[in-house]
């Protein structure tokens, strides 16, 4: 069928056609919007989930719900090599600025922006060639310590927002990627934020490990957050994703071919925009069929081992794909750390750092203690079709080569 009229949007959270099966998270996501600006308590929320299940879909419509609220809605993303001054400043500034530009000179706005300037001065974060416009305040945010800082900051921009009849979200995405110390200065600040009932929240998304990475950081996270599993689709919502924009479209499809995409796909939402539209691309006429499904199933996953799946492999050394390579052939997992060694023919302690690795990579996480399970949906069958030739564990070709 024509290219031009596909309906699906398979993409690095590009929203899909039919948000399906997210009701429950959206619309506790809206109650803690709605509540936090009456001035009310409530949780933010970190989502947790792998690889592909659509936690960045859904920080982008929690985003749009904000705004609907009234909030300045910061979206953001933590990378692996920046800390979290440098991530907030400049979005901070804009906001601030947005607060302070109206006719009557908002004095809590204006000190949130010294305390800015503080921050980012002591913090070495530069912005630019632009300049904050006000002088330094002195004992706001300047001691260098992020815990006492990033609070002294928050809490600035907070009343800044509620002198303006406002109020502000963060939504940071990969989260697991913070610093640890990064990561409790945010815990802190948001909880002296909570107990001072200041409209400002957190919406994070991270990988699974999260929820762990931030009761260590501090050991009350627990309770400042939700934790929401995103997982896969349920076969309802799975099928209501996949036939809904087609019906739009004036396309229908065979029950087979869905339940066919279905169990393909394991309900990922990204598998499920990817197998849609090559199925619609593969179709000459509605219904689709089990005839189309089956086409566009190899080239689906063609596309996706060229991409989705080959950019997180190419990020590995050797011996990390030697790692994961084992785990592969153990199964989808999770697996004991031991089995894995075994496989390889070495032992646990010496593949330790490897495993540490490709944690703090996002590649894999720990389910449990000894345990480690793949982030990525279906990467060990992409593992066993790219690397089909397994290398001889090392203990045994310690042994032949004597």
């Amino acid at each position: 069928m024509d290219p031009m009229s596909n309906p699906y949007a398979p993409g690095a959270g590009t929203s899909p056609p039919e948000l399906a099966g997210r009701d429950g998270v959206l619309n506790d996501a809206n109650v803690t919007l709605g509540r936090i600006r009456a001035g009310r308590p409530a949780k933010g929320q970190m989502l947790l989930g792998l690889r592909g299940v659509g936690k960045t879909v859904l920080l982008n419509r929690i985003e749009r719900m904000a705004r609907e609220h009234g909030y300045h809605g910061l979206l953001l993303e933590a990378p692996e090599d920046r800390g979290l001054p440098a991530l907030l400043v400049p979005p901070l500034r804009k906001v601030l600025l947005a607060i302070d530009s109206g006719e009557k000179v908002r004095s809590a706005a204006r000190l949130a922006i010294r305390a800015l300037r503080n921050f980012a001065s002591v913090f070495k974060v530069s912005v630019g060639e632009m300049e904050f416009g006000v002088e330094a305040a002195r004992g706001v945010a300047d001691s260098g310590n992020m815990e006492l800082d990033l609070t002294d900051l928050l809490i600035a921009v907070a009343e800044a927002a509620q002198e303006s009849d406002t109020a502000v979200a963060l939504l940071i995405d990969e989260v697991q990627y913070l610093k640890p110390g990064d990561l409790a200065a945010l815990i802190v600040a948001l909880h002296r934020i909570g107990q001072r009932g200041l409209p400002l929240t957190l919406f994070g998304a991270g990988l699974p490990q999260l929820a762990a990475l931030a009761g260590e950081a501090k050991s009350y996270a627990e309770r400042l957050f939700d934790y929401p599993d995103v997982g896969p689709l349920s076969a309802d919502a799975a099928k209501d994703a996949l036939r809904t924009p087609a019906h739009r479209s004036g396309v229908d499809y065979d029950d087979d071919a869905l339940a066919m995409i279905v169990k393909q796909t394991r309900g990922y939402p990204y598998f499920l925009q990817e197998w849609g539209s090559h199925a619609w691309v593969a179709a000459h006429r509605s219904p689709i069929t089990v005839a189309d499904v089956e086409r566009a199933a190899a080239q689906a996953l063609a596309h996706l081992d060229a991409g989705f799946f080959r950019v997180r492999l190419d990020r590995l050394s050797p011996r990390e794909k030697e790692y994961m390579r084992a785990m592969a052939m153990l199964g989808p997992g999770p697996h004991r750390s031991g089995e894995i060694a075994g496989k390889m023919g070495v032992t646990v302690e010496s593949v330790a750092p490897i495993r540490r690795n490709l944690i703090d990579k996002g590649m894999v996480y720990s389910p449990a203690h000894g345990d480690t399970a793949f982030t990525v949906p279906m990467f060990d069958e992409f593992l066993l079709r790219s690397m089909p030739n397994a290398a001889t564990p090392r203990r045994q070709r310690s042994n032949n080569s004597q």
